[in-house]
């Protein structure tokens, strides 16, 4: 039996390096054929922004942020006149905060309660006077998270639809905390 020769280290390295070579193009080659495969199946440009037709749309009104500072500092003026320390709130159509004023004095509770009178409100379409009352009949109302029935909130509203809220807190009496939140929407529109 002859003696086979065993190759040398730089063959060895010769030989798998080329064999690394091999099986690396056959790699590369089949990702790459991979890629080619699916650019074809993507467009290559971006789809253009599909536009909704006016009759799939709805538009709102909404107050704008002068018109309810306006609102608000009358609200405050008017508690103030009476001696009395108020915050007021003032929420957009969606029930957002577009203007909150706590009044020197008023107590810290105020400031929240306010904006939540306001969100009810404007939720509702009615004073919140009137929503405490409907609570007789459906107590789970006062469940609604961000929501306060109790008298001081009232709607802002335009052609019959609402567009805002104003919420009073921090007055003796929920009566005059709503009648502090009508002085502040009897200034919009004038």
């Amino acid at each position: 039996m002859p003696s086979r020769k065993k190759p040398s280290v730089r063959t060895r390295v010769l030989a798998g390096g080329a064999a690394l070579a091999v099986v690396g193009a056959g790699v590369v080659g089949t990702v790459a054929a991979g890629a080619a495969d699916s650019t074809a199946a993507t467009p290559a440009t971006p789809a253009a922004p599909v536009a909704a037709r006016g009759s799939e749309l709805t538009r709102s009104t909404h107050l704008t942020l002068d018109a309810a500072t306006k609102a608000a500092r009358a609200a405050v003026e008017a508690a103030e006149k009476d001696g009395r320390q108020v915050s007021v709130a003032v929420v957009d159509r969606n029930g957002n905060p577009l203007v909150t004023l706590r009044g020197d004095g008023a107590g810290p509770q105020s400031y929240d309660s306010a904006e939540r009178k306001a969100f009810t409100a404007v939720s509702w379409n009615a004073p919140t006077s009137e929503l405490a009352r409907r609570l007789a009949q459906a107590p789970n109302l006062k469940d609604i998270p961000g929501t306060l029935f109790l008298a001081g909130g009232t709607p802002v509203t335009a052609e019959g639809a609402p567009v805002a809220g104003i919420g009073v807190a921090g007055a003796p009496s929920g009566d005059l905390d709503e009648r502090y939140a009508q002085a502040g929407a009897a200034v919009l529109g004038r």
